[in-house]
């Protein structure tokens, strides 16, 4: 047989077996058509992009597809991205900026170093900002949101510190794959009230832990965590109740002059601005409003995580003398607040039980300053004290001391934010909340002197202390008080072996033993009660609910026109009502009778950590705000 009938058979044989094999697929598969996604992996191709993974967005994907570089970027990014950036003259200069913005990240991440991440703040920032308005994303361009978070997250990672996480804000000039960007800082921009900001750590990059809600502003910018450095001699009235501890809630925006030139000549210029949420929470680009990112969850947390604060609760208790606050001279009120003070904002006391501290407001604190709406509204006042001490003596140091802010934040007395202030207490501290909406008149001196003030023969020092404390009128500038879980008459753990212990525990102040003292030595027989003179009463026995003065204080009624709210928390709310309690507090004693609501809660006796407590305080607030 020839050569060329062999060749013919090979032929034959070969494509007999490739015509079955056709005919049989033909019936399974065509080269081009669809199969079935099921809903999750349906929405991973919707919205995947390198911040969520390593793959690429559906644009991005496209563009290299296009492009012929898709297999070459797995195996040499710095040249793929160096020919989109030059070449591809089909492409749009967007879908461009877009497409390397997130391939820069993508390169970054993996160990393409800080050139790229900046590479991507700036990309992104031109798909975002072009110089001409027309040609910006539309609203509901799915890259839009991908864009600013690659910017935002390429600002803080290409401006990376020495540690990971921390976040070098400067003047400086920083190299790029292709060119440099010069980054200007004007030192002011450092300055926050009596403050500087320093230490600069990444939000992104912090977890947040013990708080139910990690909130989250979307906008433009890096979303920093700065701590404080006072500043001696430069004391800003309305930051003077800052506490230097606190770490603020800060963004990075840097604006760039030229971002479009990146595709050019790739000599950038680039100005750094922060911003806080003390001011208006947006910038403006190229005539436009935009949002900026904040993360005030992370910066709550961070100001808590290895505080002391929670060190001081017991030995708060124990020590009526403890320093709570350090400055002291900058908290003789004891009251400091989280932002400065602001003329247009409503107070917002806060006032902890016992063995506690304003910490244990976290979660109420987080809510609000979460709530565009309360916040814009509110400014939270935090009052702290030594628990152990009696609670008419707490009492009057929170009442002079409100007194004493007010006079000084509005000493002519018109402003009108300031006297629709809301005071919130938590157990022992809603005692002293009352202690502030009502005219006590001789009620709490009649029950422990014989003799009247005025007659009394003590110190001029000593006779204002005890006017403070067992003298009370309402404040005038308190609008709401709301009540959780208060011991209005008492609490039963008060009666019991752990009280007596407290007893001998708790030492009282140097400022409130000296009174005593001096009618102990002068005039004893004005003690009603001769048995002070060795056992002045600490907070735990004032919660006694069979002591006489427990009976007094609940007989005292909230003055007219303030409203009151309780809210009650009930450990096991399927019991009868008369066995409702909290684990510390029973029902009948949280109860008081005019309130403006009422609102019980299947909670234990820490309700300031409840949600639909928080809930509840959230529309008082509200309805404070439209009240007139």
């Amino acid at each position: 047989m020839t050569s060329r009938a062999n060749t013919k058979r090979l032929r034959r044989d070969l494509i007999c077996p490739l015509i079955l094999v056709a005919v049989l697929l033909h019936g399974c598969a065509t080269p081009v058509g669809v199969r079935s996604l099921d809903p999750k992996e349906a929405n991973r191709k919707l919205t995947e992009n390198v911040l969520s993974n390593d793959s690429l967005s559906a644009p991005t994907q496209q563009l290299l597809n296009r492009a012929g570089l898709a297999e070459q970027f797995k195996k040499d990014p710095v040249a793929v991205i160096e020919a989109l950036r030059t070449g591809v003259p089909t492409a749009s200069r967007s879908e461009k900026f877009f497409a390397l913005a997130e391939l820069s990240f993508l390169h970054a991440s993996h160990g393409g170093g800080r050139a790229n991440y900046l590479a991507t703040a700036v990309y992104a920032y031109a798909f975002l900002f072009p110089e001409d308005n027309g040609s910006a994303p539309a609203t509901f361009d799915p890259r839009l949101l991908t864009a600013v978070n690659l910017y935002n997250q390429g600002l803080a990672l290409g401006l990376n510190g020495s540690e990971p996480g921390r976040v070098e804000l400067k003047t400086d000039t920083y190299a790029l794959p292709h060119g440099e960007l010069a980054v200007h800082l004007d030192p002011a921009e450092l300055r926050w009230g009596s403050f500087n900001m320093v230490d600069f750590v990444s939000a992104a990059q912090l977890e947040v832990r013990g708080l139910r809600n990690d909130y989250r502003w979307p906008g433009i910018g890096s979303s920093l965590v700065a701590s404080l450095q006072h500043l001696p001699g430069e004391e800003v009235r309305a930051f003077s109740l800052v506490p230097a501890a606190l770490k603020v809630s800060v963004t990075a925006f840097l604006r760039i002059d030229n971002s479009s030139e990146i595709l050019e000549s790739g000599k950038l210029r680039g100005e750094l601005a922060l911003f806080t949420t003390s001011e208006d929470p947006s910038v403006e680009i190229h005539g436009r409003r935009v949002p900026l990112e904040f993360r005030p969850t992370t910066s709550l947390a961070y100001t808590l995580e290895g505080s002391q604060v929670y060190s001081l609760e017991l030995k708060g208790l124990l020590s009526g003398d403890l320093l709570l606050l350090k400055q002291t001279a900058r908290y003789k009120d004891s009251v400091f607040l989280m932002a400065p003070y602001s003329p247009k904002k409503i107070p917002l006391v806060l006032v902890h039980g016992t063995a506690s501290s304003p910490a244990r407001w976290a979660e109420l604190i987080n809510e609000i300053i979460n709530d565009q709406e309360l916040l814009q509204h509110y400014q939270i006042w935090l009052f702290t004290y030594n628990t152990g001490n009696p609670v008419l003596y707490s009492g009057g140091l929170l009442t002079q001391g409100l007194k004493n802010l007010v006079r000084q934040f509005d000493p002519e007395g018109k402003n009108e934010a300031l006297r629709k202030t809301v005071v919130i207490g938590h157990s022992q501290g809603g005692m002293l909340t009352k202690l502030t909406a009502i005219d006590s008149g001789n009620t709490f001196w009649d029950g422990s002197f014989s003799v009247p003030l005025d007659q009394l023969k003590v110190s001029d020092e000593s006779r204002q202390i005890l006017e403070r404390s067992l003298f009370f009128k309402p404040l005038p500038f308190v609008r709401r008080v709301v009540f959780l879980s208060t011991p209005h008459r008492g609490s039963y753990l008060a009666t019991n072996w752990v009280s007596d212990l407290l007893q001998r525990l708790i030492t009282l102040p140097f400022k409130l033993l000296s009174p005593f003292q001096e009618i102990f030595s002068q005039d004893p027989s004005a003690l009603k009660y001769p048995g002070m003179k060795d056992n002045i009463p600490r907070s735990t026995d004032n919660m006694n609910p069979n002591t006489p003065f427990i009976k007094n204080f609940a007989s005292v009624p909230l003055a007219p026109g303030i409203k009151a709210h309780s809210i009650i928390a009930v450990a096991n709310p399927e019991d009868p009502q008369e066995e409702w309690d909290d684990g510390v507090v029973t029902y009948q004693s949280a109860h008081i009778d005019g309130e403006e609501s009422e609102l019980i809660v299947n909670s234990s006796h820490s309700s300031q950590e409840n949600p639909e407590a928080i809930e509840e305080i959230r529309r008082i607030l509200m309805e404070n705000l439209r009240v007139p």
